[in-house]
């Protein structure tokens, strides 16, 4: 194949999309069936079929079972705003993960104590196995899911403290800083890292798509004094989320 030219069922794939994005195939129409794909473009059935395959995996189209494949709705993607520290008080969890004021949401969360594996571990800077206390959050927009957090704390912190369960106690759901602040720990850093990978399918069984179509995943990490005290990993589904950073100019 001569250098830059796609091969057949790119070609396929690349007009499909097109007419899906200027509107000639509308969402919820009927993709063409593989014969008929076949014929409009003069390719073999295995073209066909990849190129369907190829707008299946970009989410463009979805399977329904014996139905047919149809085009998706595309969503108008939701800001996630982050500006890093909240503000002390009555801040709830949704605001802490979501800074835009525009935006209301609800939350439910978990938490649980485990030993830290070596992920968790590296990033908190403790020891393998060491205990941490795992939160696990769903967040909802409009009664929608739509985002996942999980943290963890060192109990070497925070344990046989008020602050041990971050949604519970006279500061639960108040934030890691005025959380941290309450056991003399002053927070003076929070680094997050963003990353795209396929989605699990558990997760995607929650915020509602396809497993395999592409996360957004914030690692965030509080650091006082250069020691991590909490860690967590924020997920929302690519296709509906834009991440917005919010930096101040010193």
């Amino acid at each position: 194949m001569p250098f830059g030219e796609q091969p057949a069922y790119l070609r396929v794939a690349g007009d499909l999309r097109r007419k899906i994005a200027d509107g000639t195939l509308p969402p919820r129409t009927r993709l063409p069936s593989q014969a008929r794909i076949r014929a409009e473009y003069g390719v073999s059935d295995t073209v066909a079929l990849e190129a369907r395959k190829v707008l299946m995996a970009e989410g463009l189209v979805e399977g329904r079972s014996g139905s047919g494949t149809y085009v998706r709705e595309r969503p108008v993607p939701r800001r996630v705003i982050r500006t890093g520290y909240r503000p002390a008080g009555e801040v709830g969890p949704f605001r802490q993960e979501q800074a835009d004021e525009r935006v209301s949401g609800t939350w439910e969360s978990h938490s649980d104590q485990e030993e830290a594996g070596p992920a968790i571990a590296e990033r908190l800077r403790i020891k393998e196995g060491e205990r941490v206390m795992r939160t696990r959050y769903l967040f909802r927009v409009d009664g929608e899911p739509s985002m996942l957090s999980t943290s963890w704390e060192p109990l070497a912190i925070t344990g046989r403290t008020p602050v041990m369960l971050p949604e519970e106690g006279p500061l639960g759901g108040r934030g890691v800083v005025e959380r941290m602040a309450a056991i003399d720990i002053v927070v003076d850093n929070v680094v997050e890292e963003v990353g795209a990978r396929p989605g699990l399918a558990e997760e995607m069984l929650v915020l509602g798509g396809v497993p395999g179509h592409t996360v957004l995943v914030i690692e965030r990490t509080y650091r006082a004094g250069g020691r991590p005290v909490e860690t967590a990993d924020v997920i929302v589904p690519a296709d509906r989320h834009r991440a917005v950073y919010h930096l101040p100019v010193r």
